[in-house]
This record gives structure tokens, sequence and C-alpha cells, in this order.
């Protein structure tokens, strides 16, 4: 199996084993600065925070204080977070004035990775929060999907399939932001390519409660019937094509014949009216017989 580099190998590889020499207090490679000269991460994936979470956390925090440094970049005179922003917020509802950093260089492009690695790590980002900061590293920075994995931990593939869920309809997206269908319901969602249908079957997993599973065998059973191929029918025979025009003469009325290449198939004929019908039914029975 190759070694995964960069980012794969999670924050700890990240962080320089040189820690910073600040001025003001050290402990354990970490610097003490004010709260209020850190501002947020401007590249910051993760859109939504668990209020009840975070308040258990400053709980946490105002009894423990914060065991591990948050991890920021100079920014003038103040500083941005890199990583930690949940920590970095319940701190300041425990209301700490100063807290533990590591300082770091950092770019952009740097900033969003790591903040990504370490939502993802911690199973802290959903499913279309992960989407878009992929979509974002590709599209601001111009990363291949194989560049994007490389540096996340994970394959190309669920990358690709993560940054898929883009394409869903709003309607849908919504429903996953929210948890009301998964991320394996979302994916099947994607093998249908109508908007309408897509929405008829989020509809029924919501209704009736439909887990991954079967919703794929729904799912399927839409694009078997969407993708059936008519079956083929053999030309008419010169003999089919005389037959067709005695029973005709007969009947006094329209008559098709479908054939397959079984040999099977059906003979139907027309009727506009009941006493068509009526004429339709003594011609095959005899004229004493009535409907």
């Amino acid at each position: 199996m190759a070694k995964k580099r960069g980012l794969g190998k999670g924050l700890g590889a990240l962080i320089p084993p040189g820690a910073p020499k600040p001025s003001p207090e050290v402990r354990a490679g970490a610097t003490e600065i004010p709260i209020d000269q850190i501002s947020p991460n401007p590249h910051q994936p993760r859109q939504a925070m668990n209020q009840q979470e975070l308040q258990e956390l400053a709980n946490s925090i105002e009894e423990h204080g914060l065991i591990q440094p948050l991890i920021v970049t100079q920014a003038g005179l103040s500083y941005q977070l890199i990583a930690g922003e949940r920590r970095w917020r319940a701190s300041q509802l425990a209301g700490l004035s100063t807290v533990s950093v590591v300082i770091k260089e950092s770019t952009p492009q740097q900033m969003l990775e790591l903040a990504i690695v370490e939502n993802i790590q911690r199973a802290d980002l959903n499913p279309l929060e992960e989407a878009q900061a992929y979509a974002q590293l590709m599209e601001e920075f111009g990363l291949t999907q194989e560049a994007v994995a490389e540096r996340v931990g994970k394959s190309r593939t669920a990358v690709a399939n993560t940054v898929r869920l883009l394409n869903l309809p709003e309607e849908i997206k919504e429903a996953l932001a929210i948890g009301k269908i998964s991320e394996g319901h979302a994916r099947v969602l994607l093998s249908l390519k109508k908007t309408r249908e897509q929405q008829n079957v989020l509809a029924t997993i919501i209704s009736k409660g439909l887990n991954v599973r079967q919703t794929e065998t729904l799912v399927r059973q839409l694009l078997t019937g969407d993708k059936a191929a008519k079956p083929k029918r053999p030309p008419l025979s010169p003999h089919d094509k005389t037959m067709l025009a005695r029973f005709e003469s007969k009947f006094g009325t329209k008559v098709e014949l479908n054939r397959t290449e079984e040999e099977t198939g059906k003979l139907v004929i027309h009727f506009y009216s009941q006493e068509e019908l009526q004429a339709i039914f003594s011609a095959i029975l005899g004229k004493g017989e009535q409907l």
C-alpha cells in the first residue's frame, strides 16, 4: 500500500517539530495569546455547529482548560485560525481571555486543507460541506481530484463521489444537510437523470422511511423501466400481409399483427363502435352468436 503524504498523515504531520519561540508564555510548544486577537478561518468548510455540543465543550474547557492548542497563522498584528474553530468558539463561551496556540505560516490553500482534514478526522462536516470544500480546492487552487484525495487521505473515487452531491437539486441537498436522508440515499438519487424523478423518489424515501437498499431497488426499477428496449419486430412477410388483408376484409376494420423474434406475437382487431364489435364477434363465432 502506498504511503499517504501531506495531509493524509493527519494534523500532527503538518505541525513543524520545532515549535515557534514566541515572546509570550510558551507551554509544550504552544503560545498563549489573547483570544480576541484571533479571527475565524475564512476558508472554514464547516457551516453549522451544534450549539448544545458547543456548550458541552465550553463546560469542559471551563473545568479542565483547553487541552489541545489551536493552530493559527499571523495576519498583521492579529491571528487567523487554521484549525480548531470549534474549540475557539467554545473557549469564548467558557470566558477564557487567552488560549494556547501553535503559530504556523500558511497559505490560503493550506488553511483550507488543514481545516478540511481536521473536520474530516473529527467527522464534523456534513457531506455537502465536505463536497463544497473539495470543490473549492479544485476550483480556487486548481487541484485535480487525485491531488485533493492525496491531501485529505481519501481515495480519488471517494472524493469524486462526494463532489457529485453538489449536482443534486436544492430540495434534495437541503434534505441531506438537515439529515432527512443519508449520503447513501443521495448517491442513489444521482443515478436518476431527471430532477422530477429524483424529487419523486425523495418524497417516497421520506414518506415510507426507505433505507438505502430499498431506495436502490426502487431506483433500479425506474431505470429498468426507462431503459427497457422494445422487443424487435421482424418485418411482415408477404404471407403475413396477405393474411392481414383477408382479416380486414372479413371483419371490415383495421387488424394488426405484431410478431417477435421467437415466432410469437399478437393479433389486434380494432373496433370503433358497439356495432362493429358485434360484427367481429359474429364473424368469428357465427352469425347467430350475440355478445
